[in-house]
């Protein structure tokens, strides 16, 4: 029988980035983000997750300074696997203020932990999303005990209305934990919702961090997304310390690509207050990541 395997091909993002009429303030952090290729030296693996565009690191540089952004965090995505290579060439770079949050598995060996470590990595992302939730949620606690003493934390791309008891365990693990995209929880669902209940312990127990991030996946309302609003001031009002913001770029695997200038222009009617702003873009992650 033919192979039919067929990953979704991803649209490149929107290369004219506007400029904000939002000022970012100096320091700004993108906390989430994602480079692909160039494919010849980092060629995907046979059967990607999903196809990306080609994005290479130089292509998000020169979104970030039209943006206003002085620091990012770029994320280790799913179809180059445990292959961390992009990312860590970037990292390596030199050419701007970067942290990394990789992905491991229970062969990633203890030296290569400390490599990843040393370039800049501060956690490692567990994506609870697929057909193999059972076998990752038991290999939690070895995970966070392999980590705890690099000090790294374990990022989550879950869907929480799928599992509202979830903060059980992610509270029990040693390490702190941070949930991005909204842990996907619908945004018409609103904040009465099982799922969004699951966040708000999560943000109330002081251990939890959100990235306010990708807001087109979990709401039907662009290009503003006013559905979104009270789910973040809700985990604004829950854990303003523990919140940080990420652009999501190149905004893989979605049918909704936005212009990063207008996500940035989102952020005063999310966050009204420049006090807040300031912890969200600046000192929140610099607290997080250890700029």
């Amino acid at each position: 029988m033919a192979d039919s395997f067929s990953p979704h091909a991803n649209p490149p993002p929107d290369r004219a980035t506007r400029r904000p009429v939002f000022r970012l303030p100096p320091l700004a952090c993108d906390c989430h983000a994602h480079v692909f290729g160039p494919f010849d030296r980092f060629p995907l693996p046979a059967k990607p997750a999903y196809l990306p565009a080609l994005v290479p690191f130089p292509d998000y540089l020169k979104m970030l300074r039209t943006i206003g952004v002085s620091r990012a965090v770029l994320v280790q995505p799913s179809p180059y696997g445990t292959d961390n290579s992009a990312m860590m060439a970037a990292l390596g770079s030199g050419e701007f203020p970067l942290r990394g949050i990789a992905l491991i598995d229970d062969v990633t060996s203890g030296r290569e932990l400390e490599r990843l470590h040393w370039a800049g990595v501060q956690g490692c992302r567990i994506h609870l999303s697929g057909g193999n939730d059972e076998a990752l949620l038991a290999s939690l606690p070895g995970v966070a005990a392999r980590i705890r003493p690099l000090g790294w934390h374990l990022q989550f791309y879950l869907d929480a209305a799928r599992r509202p008891d979830i903060d059980e365990l992610l509270l029990s693990l040693p390490v702190p934990v941070v949930i991005d995209h909204f842990g996907l929880v619908p945004a018409k669902d609103g904040t009465g919702s099982p799922g969004f209940q699951t966040l708000l312990r999560l943000a109330r127990s002081g251990r939890c961090w959100f990235k306010l991030s990708a807001p087109y996946r979990i709401s039907s309302q662009p290009p503003r997304f006013p559905d979104v609003t009270p789910i973040v001031r809700a985990l604004l009002e829950a854990a303003p310390d523990r919140c940080v913001w990420g652009s999501d770029w190149p905004h893989p695997n979605s049918d909704y690509i936005p212009n990063d200038g207008d996500l940035v222009d989102m952020l005063p009617d999310w966050i009204p207050s420049a006090a807040l702003q300031r912890k969200v873009l600046v000192d929140n992650p610099a607290a997080l990541y250890g700029f």
